[in-house]
């Protein structure tokens, strides 16, 4: 069986628009694209190649399938993560019937989840997705990833795509590794751990201010 992993980079309201420039995904309006950049060290490069080393195959969206067809295939053969990316198998979620041209694409078809759920139980390395926002939500619809690493930059852009949008299912998420780079880069590594679990501070005789301030939320 294959995991899927999640590795996105977000700030920390949460967004993963356009980390990689201006032009990369403006739609939206969205007007702070390329915000990985300042905070790129050592220690941020080295968390990269760290995630490329075990064997994968790339599962992504459209858009962001289009984004590295017309960067990867065109950087120096010599780039170790170019290297992998152009050489590794990738799953396409895609509406049209348009030829993915990148050599090693493939079409999962008019039912993603169904292919992807058929991916996921057969052999094979792991499926990586890199960006792809909308097909992130809809595999979170279906509690089909596996593993999250997030790279957390330390930046609020205040709007636009996110990691977790609006209607994501509650969970809990167990936190496997974290580490911080010298610009204030976080690498966090979690995996989904069930329900969401809940308490309360306040204890089963609540004074009676509290029981009446209850009742104005209501």
């Amino acid at each position: 069986m294959r995991k899927i992993i999640a590795a996105t980079f977000i700030s920390l309201d949460g967004i993963m628009q356009a980390p990689g420039g201006p032009d990369e995904d403006p739609t939206g309006g969205f007007e702070h694209g390329g915000w990985v950049f300042p905070h790129s060290d050592e220690e941020t490069g080295k968390a990269l190649f760290e995630l490329f080393e075990n064997p994968f195959d790339l599962l992504l969206g459209r858009k962001t399938y289009d984004i590295f067809a017309a960067f990867w295939p065109y950087v120096e053969s010599d780039d170790p993560i170019a290297k992998r990316f152009n050489s590794v198998t990738k799953y396409v979620a895609t509406r049209s019937d348009v030829e993915l041209k990148w050599n090693g694409s493939q079409s999962l078809g008019k039912d993603v989840v169904a292919a992807i759920k058929e991916l996921k139980a057969g052999e094979g390395p792991d499926l990586l997705i890199q960006g792809s926002g909308d097909l992130i939500q809809t595999l979170l619809r279906h509690e089909l990833i596996d593993e999250f690493k997030l790279m957390i930059f330390p930046v609020v852009l205040g709007g636009g795509k996110k990691l977790f949008a609006d209607g994501a299912i509650p969970a809990a998420m167990k936190l496997l590794r974290t580490q911080s780079s010298p610009t204030g880069v976080i690498f966090a590594t979690y995996q989904p751990d069930g329900l969401v679990k809940t308490g309360s501070f306040v204890g089963p005789n609540p004074s009676e201010e509290e029981i009446e301030r209850r009742k104005w939320l209501r």
